[in-house]
């Protein structure tokens, strides 16, 4: 695989990816910012790709023992690289696929998932594809097998469209994951949200609730400063 070099959280973090197919975008970074973790806990990132978002969780957060899954053989190597190249002998990688993966006990997991009908128009190569797509694996089954890792009061997290956010938290609720939380991110002042953040815990009851959000960019289309705080400064995104 043919990768570039390059970095993330204004050069915190090195970071290799594939030079064509899937190419990181904020997603990982945001979904990182997000993750309510503490030094000694374990931590769950279904989909690691090339391992961006638990590159930057660790970076902001040293002492958390991160383990990545990922069904792509050539992106789990290429994820342990980065792991190997930033020095954080706290992550591992597994190879496999998240629905028949079984470990447990972990405090947070988070995912940014493959949400694209199967029905819409398919991008070019299947790296592109696997990461995009909903396959045989369903947003809800996404859901299941992240709730199955937690422990009792552990959190869970996903960033999806906003469009798929109703059927996200009907998967929550189904299993048992309660307080949940919807967290918009809006484009720009104005503009209905694209993008998501769900947050809930694992066998906890409490009252749903929307979030205000954070804007990403300004009308003039440069990032927000609370948003480059995130993707710059490694600061916390608090849903």
């Amino acid at each position: 695989m043919l990768t570039t070099e390059g970095h993330l959280l204004d050069g915190r973090v090195r970071y290799a990816q594939p030079l064509d197919g899937y190419r990181t975008g904020i997603e990982p970074v945001l979904l990182a910012a997000s993750i309510p973790a503490r030094a000694g806990e374990r931590v769950l990132e279904a989909g690691t790709g090339a391992g961006a978002g638990l590159l930057c969780l660790v970076a902001r957060v040293p002492g958390i023992v991160g383990v990545g899954v990922e069904i792509d053989p050539a992106m789990a190597d290429l994820a342990r690289q980065n792991v190997a190249a930033n020095g954080f002998d706290s992550i591992s990688v597994a190879t496999a696929d998240i629905a028949g993966w079984h470990s447990g006990g972990f405090d947070h997991a988070f995912s940014n998932p493959p949400w694209h009908d199967p029905a819409d128009t398919l991008p070019p190569g299947a790296r592109r594809r696997l990461a995009t797509h909903e396959g045989t694996v369903s947003l809800e089954r996404w859901v299941a097998a992240l709730r199955g890792a937690l422990r009792p009061g552990g959190s869970l997290t996903v960033l999806v469209p906003a469009r798929q956010a109703v059927r996200v938290m009907a998967a929550l609720q189904a299993e048992g994951v309660g307080r949940r939380t919807l967290f918009p991110l809006w484009p720009k002042p104005g503009r209905d949200a694209k993008l998501a953040l769900l947050r809930g815990h694992a066998a906890q009851d409490g009252l749903d609730r929307i979030a205000p959000g954070l804007v990403l960019h300004d009308a003039d289309g440069t990032f927000s400063r609370p948003a480059q705080s995130l993707l710059r400064d490694g600061e916390v995104l608090p849903i």
